[in-house]
């Protein structure tokens, strides 16, 4: 089973995917932030167990898996090899920088390459949405507080994150998040998914996430040591080597450019890109 966010006629929704049906579990509350934020996600697998899909996945639009969540959270330079790329010592700690909603859009949905600047990169990377809230989480439990899993497309604009880094992750609708939450209990080991970000049909990254510098439970861990992480918070887990701007020469995403990340048992996030002074 397989959680999202859709629209469909009217507003955004909450829904649970089986085959190629979406069950309605609006009823359930506004938002599946608000619906974990209420309890365990198995609350709501039992409630859609009960129900038939309602509408077809092909007629409907898919949001980013959580639209209203309160922050996401990113890890930088989480994969040895990718932080030697970007020509920077091995993090100690996790690199951590925020994203707003507003820079994210869903599955099938255009990324923007803004009139800014022409350096706009890909990082595929997995998502963790977190389905308890809490603080000082000890690394052994960090994962019993996670919903579920999804895919993140971290659109970065490379010359504004030299002097902004704020900036040159959260240009409107530069990243996405999706399609679905898979449920944290259907992934046995999240730490041994093979990851890999395609770009018009051609393969750029591609790792295992055990090579993560900092684990799941690490990130988790050591982020409610300093915040109360709160259920719906998305976290991005870093981006493995292979990036555009760690190429010789550079290789930017342009107009009419389609970017596939794909996660092992997770499912494939796919978005195309279109240029600001087309939208």
């Amino acid at each position: 089973m397989r959680f999202v966010s859709y629209e469909y006629n009217e507003g955004v929704k909450v829904g649970a995917l089986i085959d190629n049906g979406i069950i309605d579990l609006s009823d359930a509350g506004p938002s599946l932030k608000a619906i974990l934020a209420i309890g365990p996600l198995d609350n709501l697998i039992k409630v859609a167990e009960r129900r038939s899909p309602t509408v077809d996945l092909d007629h409907v639009v898919l949001h980013q898996v959580v639209p209203d969540t309160g922050r996401i959270i990113c890890v930088g330079k989480n994969y040895k090899d990718h932080a030697k790329e970007m020509g920077g010592d091995v993090p100690s700690n996790p690199n951590l920088f925020t994203r707003t909603s507003q820079s994210l859009v869903g599955h099938q949905q255009s990324v923007i390459m803004p009139k800014a600047s022409e350096q706009y990169d890909f990082e595929g990377e997995l998502a963790v949405i977190m389905g308890r809230g809490g603080r000082h989480i000890p690394v052994e439990k960090a994962l019993d507080y996670v919903a579920g899993y999804s895919c993140f497309l971290d659109g970065s604009v490379r010359d504004y994150q030299k002097h902004s880094f704020t900036a040159g992750k959260n240009f409107d609708s530069s990243g996405a998040c999706g399609p679905w939450l898979v449920p944290a209990h259907e992934i046995s080991d999240p730490q041994g998914l093979l990851l890999t970000t395609r770009v018009n049909g051609e393969v750029m990254q591609q790792a295992s996430t055990q090579e993560m510098i900092f684990s799941i439970a690490d990130i988790i861990s050591y982020i409610s040591a300093f915040t109360h992480l709160e259920p719906g918070d998305v976290l991005a887990t870093g981006t493995p080597a292979g990036v555009g701007a760690g190429r010789t020469p550079p290789l930017w995403l342009k107009p009419g450019d389609h970017i596939d990340v794909e996660i092992e048992k997770v499912g494939m996030l796919s978005n195309s890109v279109k240029a600001e002074t087309d939208v």
